[in-house]
């Protein structure tokens, strides 16, 4: 396996073959399998030449943080692809349902998104945007500009609104993967989804 990974990667970037390595220890076990000599291994990499790359442990999972973001954006668009432009409240509601499935989905890759960001200053990073070059809180920030033009929200209301949907779907997806509700069955988690992107969206 290193073997040939270290062939992959032969004429390629290390760094790279490092950061993938790291995604997939996050996505197997979350941010603590995040763990640089392991990720040498998987990636075929000289441990000596991995620190050229990335200086230890935290500097790795910080990238994979990035990255992991970097998925969610993407699972989000995909989400609202296949909805009409103008219908802004369709495309607001999908954003939601697109983060929780990624929560459910994904846990591993949603806590290592979260490991390591202390503040905002890397919300809007072009390394966390999908494929439409939107970081998820700018994906979030759109979609309620989407409503204000709509004449779906007050405009008093806009100022910070991202903060507090974020807050309250994040918490949902928490209790939904870390929490007393991650035992509910699929069908029910469908409906608190629902239920909640609809409390929200009477708030907005």
């Amino acid at each position: 396996m290193a073997s040939a990974k270290r062939d992959t990667y032969r004429h390629g970037d290390l760094r790279q073959a490092l950061l993938d390595a790291g995604i997939e220890l996050a996505r197997e076990g979350g941010p603590d399998a995040v763990v640089l000599r392991e990720a040498t291994r998987r990636a075929g990499v000289v441990p000596n030449a991995a620190y050229r790359h990335f200086a230890g442990r935290d500097a790795l999972l910080h990238a994979v943080s990035l990255a992991a973001m970097a998925e969610l954006a993407r699972t989000m668009e995909a989400e609202q692809a296949p909805l009409p432009h103008d219908d802004a409240r369709a495309r607001f509601r999908a954003l939601g349902t697109g983060y929780l499935r990624f929560a459910r989905a994904q846990p591993g890759l949603f806590r290592a998104a979260f490991y390591v960001p202390q503040d905002m200053a890397e919300a809007e990073a072009a390394v966390s945007a999908g494929s439409g070059g939107l970081t998820p809180f700018q994906l979030l920030g759109a979609a309620l500009d989407g409503l204000l033009t709509a004449g779906l929200m007050p405009g008093e209301r806009r100022p910070g609104a991202e903060f507090l949907v974020w807050a309250a779907m994040h918490g949902m997806a928490v209790l939904l993967i870390d929490g007393p509700l991650r035992a509910l069955p699929p069908p029910q988690v469908e409906d608190a989804t629902r239920l909640l992107i609809d409390m929200i969206e009477r708030g907005l």
